[in-house]
């Protein structure tokens, strides 16, 4: 399983992006409410529902690497980056996905990205027919793992951030070009 750093990523961000909008849905209802004909305020439960159930998701994957729970990640991961892609789509670069439980979490074109690859590693997992559960993965890497798994948690905090804070950095800096352009 030659992709199995990123799959255990993708099995991350599930897991956090879940507890994010189970716990605060108003940003991802809101992202929702122009791709379904609902009010945002009616998709509260449904994102909550889905949020838990995507963290179940992100938990058996991560617990249980199989080819039925990579490819259900990989699913997931390609529907999210239509999602994204249909909320950037409609509302431009200021757009929001609540991917994070925030209503500032952007829909950039990187996120749709980072969706892709994050699918088609679950995708790359699935074909690789694991089995066992992840000690037993682990079991197979150096060091038991342990740089395996720090690198994927290293790796998780990066899409965090590209998919969350980078966006604001590009804002930021147009903002401070504009001022120093105007100062000339």
């Amino acid at each position: 399983m030659e992709l199995i750093g990123p799959y255990l990523i993708a099995c991350a961000l599930l897991v956090v992006a879940g507890v994010a909008k189970a716990l605060h849905p108003a940003g991802t209802a809101r992202a929702l409410a122009g791709m379904v004909p609902v009010r945002p305020g009616r998709l509260a439960v449904p994102v909550q529902v889905g949020s838990v159930a995507e963290v179940a998701l992100g938990l058996v994957a991560l617990l249980v690497p199989r080819p039925v729970t990579a490819l259900a990640v990989a699913v997931t991961y390609g529907a999210f980056a239509v999602i994204v892609a249909g909320v950037r789509a409609r509302g431009g670069a200021t757009a929001s996905c609540g991917c994070f439980g925030a209503t500032d979490t952007p829909a950039t074109g990187l996120h749709v990205v980072i969706d892709m690859v994050l699918a088609a590693s679950a995708v790359a997992v699935a074909a690789s027919s694991p089995s066992g559960t992840l000690v037993s993965v682990l079991g197979h890497q150096p060091m038991d793992g342990l740089p395996l798994v720090f690198l994927s948690g290293v790796g998780a905090w990066l899409c965090i951030l590209s998919m969350g804070r980078l966006a604001d950095l590009r804002a930021a800096r147009r903002l401070t070009a504009v001022s120093f352009g105007a100062a000339e």
